[in-house]
């Protein structure tokens, strides 16, 4: 569900960082040899596997390396498709940004405009929270995945075991929340919360008499033909072709490692529980950084960034990142983490260069190297 671009332990984890070069390639040489290094250094440095798929105005381009199943080492493969975790926040907001277009909401409507009574507690209170503030991360609301209780549940071994089938209603996760003070004020710092997200698919269920994932396949998977995306919902299993998903279920990169493939996504919801490949994520930013989902003001709506302390080189728009690289090159996307699985997609701002990948395990990687490697390295 976190929204990151190294790998780190444990879905309630929050980690962003831009910056690391790939090695500078020599003229004549295949332009996608950088990237398919770090790739390789990601499966050395303990993934088990990776694939990735990358689209440009040459054409498509996928590679993998490591295995998706520990136990049969049956490599990965191009087409697996993988939970993107965090990456669900961006078909989130764009379907809030639609609905705005339509007239039929305001990114500056209060919560308790829509959900009365939902964002309160401890401190929290829904009047003074904005829509735009829940998809930016500036509402100052609790992340329920941070609450220690939840964190053993769902994120450690003895709890993952016991509990991963457990269903959570979205109504749970926020009561979760508010059994905590805020973070800060609304709108007076940054702070990245999956409540956020699961407010927000309560809103679009509020607003259209639809759940958020209705919503989502009418108005974003059915027309671009994203044929590998769904929103499981408390479906337990990943449709196939799929890899395993793997994770240490502790606090450290160290000790046994785990199949958790099998989970109840609606512990991530709105904020994280989708499911995807590599060519229908990078389908999907293309469409949304050319304007295809979205008129002007809102596409300028979502790309309208807010700083990110200790990220000079990155700004969070409504569920879009825009990250400079070393490179110069700018690429706007979303990561996404979830027990086993870390992803990331992005694009460049005229969504005609664009990359996702994965990670079947949790603990190690450097994603950051392989965006630096595609983008940075030819």
């Amino acid at each position: 569900m976190t929204v990151r671009t190294t790998v780190v332990v444990g879905a309630a984890a929050v980690a962003l960082t831009t910056g690391l070069a790939a090695p500078a390639m020599a003229a004549g040489t295949d332009r996608h040899e950088a990237t398919r290094q770090a790739v390789r250094a990601a499966v050395k440095d303990g993934v088990p596997g990776v694939t990735l798929t990358a689209r440009d105005g040459r054409g498509t381009w996928s590679t993998t390396a490591g295995v998706g199943n520990l136990r049969t080492h049956v490599p990965r493969a191009a087409d697996d498709r993988y939970r993107v975790g965090s990456i669900t926040k961006t078909f989130v907001a764009t379907v809030l940004l639609q609905l705005e277009a339509e007239g039929r909401l305001s990114l500056d409507d209060t919560v308790d405009k829509w959900l009365p009574g939902v964002v309160h507690g401890n401190g929290h209170d829904g009047s003074r929270i904005t829509v735009r503030q829940l998809l930016n991360h500036t509402s100052g609301i609790f992340n329920y995945t941070a609450d220690e209780t939840f964190a053993r549940t769902y994120f450690l071994k003895d709890g993952f075991f016991q509990h991963r089938y457990d269903t959570q209603s979205p109504e749970q996760l926020v009561a979760t929340a508010m059994a905590h003070k805020p973070d800060f004020a609304p709108g007076t710092s940054w702070n990245y919360s999956n409540t956020n997200y699961v407010v927000a698919g309560m809103l679009i269920q509020k607003v259209t008499g639809r759940t958020y994932g209705e919503e989502i396949r009418h108005r974003v998977i059915e027309p671009l033909k994203l044929t590998a995306t769904s929103v499981p919902g408390t479906r337990v299993t990943v449709p196939r072709p799929s890899s395993r998903a793997y994770s240490k279920l502790a606090e450290t990169a160290t000790g046994p490692t785990y199949d958790v493939t099998r989970l109840n996504p609606s512990l991530a919801s709105s904020a994280g529980e989708m499911i995807s490949d590599s060519a229908d994520l990078n389908r999907f930013y293309s469409a949304l950084l050319k304007g295809r989902l979205l008129p002007p003001k809102q596409l300028k709506e979502i790309k309208t960034t807010v700083a990110v302390e200790g990220l000079p080189n990155a700004g969070y728009g409504l569920a879009l990142m825009d990250r400079e690289l070393s490179c110069g090159v700018h690429v706007w996307g979303h990561d996404g983490g979830i027990h086993g699985s870390s992803s990331v997609a992005v694009t460049t701002a005229d969504g005609r260069h664009s990359l996702a990948f994965n990670f079947n395990g949790d603990w190690s990687g450097n994603s950051d190297a392989v965006i630096e490697a595609e983008f940075c390295g030819g």
